[in-house]
């Protein structure tokens, strides 16, 4: 006889081998109704055996809240509680002084390799390229004539010494933007040509070294005025000084013009830096053989002084723009990062 709360099994596998009884409560374990099985039985008739003895039911999750807790503190509560703050806030630490979840604690993972630097990225650059550009093609459309002027005068010999060509204040700020922005984009060209030679690891942002180049170029341009005016002042006379400058604004904001492309090429589609050096070699060749010819014309026109010519386009030419690029070389060692 069982007792009331018993079962007895016994059943009969697909040979006919008989199970050996077992005395169990509720339904049994996968194990144990093996263990009713002899050891020389089929996985067939394991497999049968668990199919006919355990009977899959509705899983009936628990509703009560979860009462594991530290000695001493009180009961958690329930995750269903809409009231309760964030999740972490429920620790053993929640109370603590010391504790601060709104602070960071770091990332999780491994960190990545980040981004290298690119112009064509920074909005604050693209913005200000595109506000040059913005700002050029105005100005040229307000001083469209006084620049036809320029070119159709820089090859012709007036008779007097006098400037032919007269500018408004509104040309003239014209001219003086042109002059800024050839200093502003002669600076991220150099910028560019370090970053591919030298690397880009700078002890300080990248805006302020562009614009320390900037300023750099800017006092440049305005050294060579200053030498211009000197030798003007003690070789030359006034009106000489005048056309001389009139040119040389002309050849500055012609040089920017010419840069701008190279510029936009260089951030935006990746132009190799070996095109560009070889642009602005041409650029800069260029401009030195139209100054070379306008300070003829201005200066050296006369019969019997035609070769001080080159004396003076070495001294006040080439030996500034040698200068300048011994200058930014030396600050761009400060700026590095020297391992």
């Amino acid at each position: 006889m069982q007792q009331n709360d018993s079962l007895a099994v016994q059943g009969a596998d697909a040979e006919g081998q008989q199970v050996t009884a077992r005395h169990h409560t509720g339904q049994p374990t996968p194990h144990e109704v093996l263990s009713w099985l002899p050891k020389d039985a089929t996985p067939e008739q394991q497999d049968s055996a668990i199919q006919k003895h355990i009977k899959p039911s509705e899983i009936h999750w628990s509703s009560n809240p979860d009462t594991l807790h530290l000695p001493g503190q009180s009961a958690g509560k329930s995750f269903r509680d809409v009231s309760l703050p964030q999740y972490y806030r429920e620790s053993y630490f929640s109370k603590s002084k010391y504790f601060h979840p709104e602070l960071p604690g770091g990332r999780l993972g491994v960190a990545g390799d980040p981004v290298p630097y690119t112009i064509a990225d920074d909005n604050l650059i693209t913005s200000l390229l595109l506000g040059c550009f913005i700002l050029a093609m105005i100005s040229f459309a307000k001083s469209r004539r006084f620049i036809t002027r320029q070119a159709k005068n820089f090859f012709y010999e007036p008779r007097s010494n006098s400037s032919t060509v007269t500018e408004t204040s509104g040309e003239l700020r014209f001219q003086l933007f042109l002059l800024l922005q050839t200093c502003l984009l002669s600076s991220i060209l150099y910028f560019f040509y370090t970053r591919a030679t030298t690397g880009d690891t700078f002890n300080v942002e990248y805006y302020q070294i562009i614009g320390i180049y900037t300023g750099i170029v800017a006092a440049y341009f305005l050294f060579k005025i200053i030498l211009y005016w000197f030798s003007c002042w003690v070789f030359f006379d006034k009106n000489n000084f005048d056309r001389w400058i009139k040119t040389y604004l002309f050849m500055t904001s012609i040089e920017g013009l010419l840069l701008f492309p190279l510029v936009m090429l260089q951030a935006y589609f990746d132009l190799s830096m070996e095109s560009a050096v070889t642009y602005v070699a041409i650029v800069v060749i260029l401009v030195k053989l139209m100054a070379f010819y306008k300070s003829f014309i201005i200066f050296f026109h006369r019969k019997g002084v035609s070769l001080q010519i080159f004396l003076y386009f070495c001294a006040l030419e080439i030996m500034p723009l040698l200068a300048v690029w011994g200058v930014l070389t030396v600050t761009n060692s400060y700026l590095k990062i020297n391992f």
